[in-house]
């Protein structure tokens, strides 16, 4: 993938107080960061107030239902801000734009500008009231050149390391709009790793559609276990932390597992959706499998590395999904003993290949075995952590509790931001923490996805402080990004 070229940028030397809310996935997270970049460079300024500013951006999500509904709310409730702050212009970027472009034009007329998946380097065109170039947009993808303002913690960040997706699975709309499958360059994500981590970055967590398919656009065999790897190399100070998401069960190879248990900074953690059991229902998904190979490749996980956490999602009331084929997915679901598992309801959506299939599901059944779901794995995940109890393990420091001033909060390798369980502190042992450390913790009690312990080491609040002065990269306060509550894909 060549680097994305800059559209010459001819615009006003107005200066501009921009505002964002980003929705949706990690992957989402970085287009914006991408567009606020951009933004900053060409001289305008940022704000996590709303009502401070005089354009407002919100990059939407449409994976499903509710994010489509969750989008459009926010829409509407940003366009009041032209009415009583002193926005002047309100863009809309992302997916719903990809999937409803003349929809938001014609029936939104607050909105002022519209922005696709792949057409971010018009960001500030747009934003500027100028108008846009009417040029077809290539598939997008930011390099390790690409302005950026990061919207997470010092410590953790995202690399998208490849965008789009050729897998055929009949629910999802995403590779309509994404587009085909295509990796960055090995040597510009390292290069962007690389100064993330000198910048203070304790983890990194790489994302895309399909992570897992890394590099074959390339020609590299095992493009994301070499990426992995160097990685790993990459010489640090302190101890850091690489995680992978979003990994395809089939792409999961024993190269790839070997390289994960080989390097201690590469975490012993596998996201890998498999949204059902039933060979049945995963046929009809497009997906093929079923529950006896996932057991397998469960066991091939577990044998490799040890300690391992895996995480999946699953998929309820698919169309056709019978009682038989639901008792199936519940008894694969007790036998797997996931350490984290997601459900989501499913989701007709009108451009999808599921949606011609018959045998829809009712909302109400799809409710009851969502729940039925999440109750299963909610005694399993409790009784997981109750075997936590009294170990101790390194976690990364987060920060005050969002919950009480009387905690810190706190994760282990094995729990990825925003999508799984945290530690909470109640006991600081031999020093106050900091934001963005690595300390050692003692759990002391477990609950049914979080956990609570005392920090029993000394702390690395000197480095820490030394390179958060230090840091010559613009991060933006996360309050000025809304995180969605819709599940990440």
């Amino acid at each position: 993938m060549r680097p994305w070229p800059r559209i010459p940028h001819h615009g006003t030397s107005t200066h501009l107080k921009i505002g964002f809310v980003s929705l949706g996935c990690p992957k989402n997270l970085v287009d914006t960061e991408v567009m606020m970049g951009q933004l900053v460079a060409d001289g305008h300024e940022l704000t996590p107030q709303p009502a401070e500013a005089d354009v407002i951006v919100v990059n939407t999500c449409s994976f499903i239902d509710p994010a489509k509904q969750e989008s459009v709310d926010t829409i509407l409730e940003m366009a009041e801000y032209k009415k009583t702050g002193k926005a002047q212009r309100l863009v809309v970027a992302g997916c719903l734009v990809e999937r409803y472009r003349n929809d938001i034009q014609k029936n939104i007329p607050e909105v002022d500008a519209v922005l696709g998946t792949n057409e971010l380097a018009q960001i500030t065109t747009l934003c500027e009231g100028l108008e846009a170039k009417q040029i077809a947009p290539e598939p997008y993808l930011y390099h390790d050149l690409t302005a950026r303002v990061f919207t997470t913690p010092r410590h953790s960040a995202y690399i998208k390391i490849a965008e789009g997706c050729d897998h055929p699975c009949s629910f999802c709309v995403i590779p309509q709009f994404r587009g085909k499958f295509r990796s960055r360059r090995f040597e510009s994500v390292i290069n962007e790793a690389t100064r993330m981590f000198a910048m203070g970055v304790r983890e990194i967590n790489l994302i895309g559609q399909d992570t897992t398919c890394y590099g074959e656009d390339l020609g590299l065999k095992n493009g994301l276990a070499e990426l992995l790897a160097r990685l790993a190399q990459i010489p640090t100070e302190l101890p850091k932390w690489v995680r992978f998401l979003y990994a395809y069960p089939n792409k999961v190879t024993q190269k790839l597992l070997d390289t994960i248990a080989e390097h201690d900074s590469l975490v012993k953690y596998i996201d890998m959706p498999l949204q059902h059991a039933s060979a049945q229902t995963l046929k009809r998904m497009k997906r093929g499998a079923n529950a006896d190979i996932f057991l397998k490749l469960l066991d091939k996980i577990r044998a490799t590395i040890p300690g391992v956490a895996i995480r999946t999602s699953m998929i309820a009331g698919f169309p056709g999904e019978t009682e038989a084929e639901f008792e199936e997915l519940c008894q694969f679901v007790e036998a797997a003993k996931f350490d984290r598992l997601g459900v989501f309801s499913y989701s007709d959506e009108e451009t999808s290949g599921s949606f011609q299939l018959e045998g829809k599901v009712d909302k109400r059944t799809i409710y009851h075995r969502k729940r039925k779901l999440m109750s299963l794995q909610r005694r399993i995940s409790a009784k997981r952590n109750r075997q936590l109890i009294g170990r101790e393990f390194p976690v990364l420091v987060e920060g005050p509790s969002k919950e009480t001033d009387l905690l810190w909060e706190a994760r282990l390798a094995t729990q990825a931001p925003e999508i799984d369980g945290v530690c909470y502190i109640n006991d600081f042992g031999p020093g106050e923490p900091r934001p963005g450390e690595m300390r050692m913790l003692r759990i002391t009690e477990a609950h049914d996805y979080d956990l609570i312990g005392e920090l029993v080491d000394a702390p690395e609040a000197a480095y820490i402080a030394a390179k958060q002065a230090a840091n010559p990269f613009p991060i933006l306060p996360t309050s000025s990004v809304r995180p969605s509550s819709i599940p990440a894909r």
